[in-house]
């Protein structure tokens, strides 16, 4: 933890939850970026966390924008950055909601127009600032207020969708995992066109835990191999050390389920999905790794 700077860009007292590990995300995506940034923020639980005008929680500059435009918005802020000689870092900052859903037809018109910039979403799994309503990116059997008796389909494969673009750098990260994040956001503000980093948002009022345990949940969803760790540099996959410890020897998926309210009486048949969802993943992500497919 020394390594990571000791610069803060979010100041104290945000208008956030309680253990919000979103917001603890872009705390170390400022620290790796630094001052020379705009953040593109579309609306989500971050519009919120920023503050009530004219205050603001937030030390760089920020762009607030619909639900849908926030890739679109970035595309324009890049292209004139660039024709102004700047190297000015623009990122957009959304949640699963305007990423997974509303966003995506912006996200992928940006990756198909080589825009310079850096995407991250960090996922909490449902639309968050609107009540926790099912999102594209909600799991199978989790809880929401429009999914009471548990969500029945599988949650979309936005890393899959992103890579379909060919991007030069794509990567997944977790809260509960700083340094890793830290290095990635790093590594990928050092590289030229259209970067993708999906970040793992535990939120405790929507997936229902104590606030104190947003960090052990995290641990929880890279060890129980729900979440893996891994970048997509230039096409060639390199699965990063958490999970590559975890594919080796998981912990129970249902260690992971457990602990959240969200998933309180899921079925059976709902536990074997995510399962073999997270065997599938694992697998597809082991033979690219190894260059098999």
């Amino acid at each position: 933890m020394t390594e990571i700077p000791k610069e803060e860009y979010i100041l104290k007292c945000t208008s956030a939850c309680a253990g919000c590990s979103s917001s603890l995300i872009l705390r170390y995506v400022l620290k790796a970026a630094g001052e020379d940034t705009v953040l593109v923020i579309p609306a989500c639980c971050t519009s919120v966390i920023q503050g009530i005008y004219p205050n603001t929680a937030m030390n760089v500059p920020i762009y607030n924008v619909a639900f849908a435009a926030a890739a679109a918005c970035a595309s324009g802020m890049s292209e004139a950055f660039a024709k102004a000689r700047k190297k000015t870092n623009v990122i957009v900052y959304a949640g699963d909601g305007g990423t997974v859903d509303i966003g995506i037809q912006a996200l992928s018109g940006a990756f198909e127009r080589n825009t310079n910039f850096l995407y991250i979403c960090y996922d909490n799994e449902a639309y968050g600032n609107t009540g926790m309503q099912r999102s594209g990116s909600t799991p199978t059997g989790a809880r929401t207020t429009t999914t009471p008796g548990g969500k029945m389909h599988a949650k979309k494969d936005l890393a899959g969708i992103v890579a379909a673009h060919n991007p030069p750098y794509l990567a997944t990260a977790c809260s509960a995992y700083p340094k890793d994040l830290l290095s990635k956001v790093n590594k990928a503000l050092s590289i030229q066109g259209p970067k993708f980093i999906h970040v793992l948002a535990p939120c405790p009022p929507g997936w229902r835990y104590p606030s104190e345990q947003t960090i052990e949940v995290g641990k929880l969803a890279v060890k129980s191999g729900m979440w893996i760790l891994y970048e997509r540099e230039y096409g060639k996959v390199t699965i990063n050390g958490p999970s590559k410890a975890a594919m080796i020897k998981p912990v129970p998926i249902e260690d992971y389920l457990s602990v959240q309210g969200r998933f309180k009486g899921i079925t059976r048949e709902a536990v074997e999905m995510l399962k073999s969802q997270a065997e599938k993943t694992a697998k597809h992500l082991k033979l690219e790794e190894e260059g098999i497919c």
